[in-house]
């Protein structure tokens, strides 16, 4: 692999309680109860209006949505690093990725001015030649837009590029793209792997650099 396209929350990030706090601040605007982290994190992956919709539930107006959704990007946007973390080995495995001259991008469906400022704000920002979010096209993933727009920055070949992330819209984005696919067990929605398998699991970011690096012969802890 020359190219790798990373998801953001549940792949890199661990958000999920910023998320929730964030969710929930937007629930109590329109006089509702919590929710749990679990059930939020399943809403997590296609972007905030969908995230809202879902978690205001079917009775919700559009206006009612909309309403809370501004409300959910500002409380988010005070708040999403005060609990926000990168995953375990996140960060020694990017370095060593970057050392051997990986190409690698974000593409996230959360708001790109988010993801930027998440990315920056946890040290990550020389890692990625780009970081693209849910409005940064017309359409979010699973839509192919986004990857194909980094293989064209990248001038890397689809069979030498990989989305990585941790739910089957990951998948179905690599799919649609024409890339490899690898999904990660630890993120919000590793139970969408069965519905849409990718082309590798990796259970930590280490994992993930062994198998490219072993494959370009920088060494690695995989057999080949």
């Amino acid at each position: 692999m020359n190219l790798l396209i990373f998801d953001l929350d549940g792949t890199l990030i661990d958000s999920k309680l910023d998320l929730v706090h964030s969710v929930n601040a937007a629930r109590a605007l329109m006089d509702l109860s919590p929710i749990s982290e679990d059930v939020v994190a399943s809403y997590v992956g296609n972007g905030a209006p969908v995230l809202i919709r879902r978690a205001l539930g079917p009775s919700a107006s559009e206006a009612d949505v909309q309403h809370a959704l501004q409300y959910f990007l500002s409380y988010y946007r005070e708040h999403m690093l005060d609990h926000t973390r990168l995953y375990p080995g996140v960060k020694e495995a990017l370095d060593r990725l970057l050392e051997s001259g990986i190409e690698m991008a974000v593409l996230t469906n959360k708001p790109v001015r988010f993801s930027r400022s998440l990315v920056e704000g946890l040290g990550l920002r020389g890692h990625f030649f780009q970081v693209y979010g849910g409005n940064s096209f017309d359409q979010k993933k699973p839509d192919p837009v986004g990857v194909r727009k980094l293989l064209e920055e990248s001038g890397v070949a689809r069979d030498r590029a990989m989305m990585v992330g941790d739910s089957g819209v990951d998948v179905r984005t690599a799919r649609n793209a024409e890339v490899k696919a690898c999904g990660v067990t630890y993120g919000f929605q590793p139970e969408g792997f069965l519905e849409d398998p990718p082309d590798i699991l990796v259970d930590n970011m280490s994992q993930l650099a062994d198998y490219v690096l072993v494959r370009k012969g920088r060494g690695g802890n995989l057999d080949p």
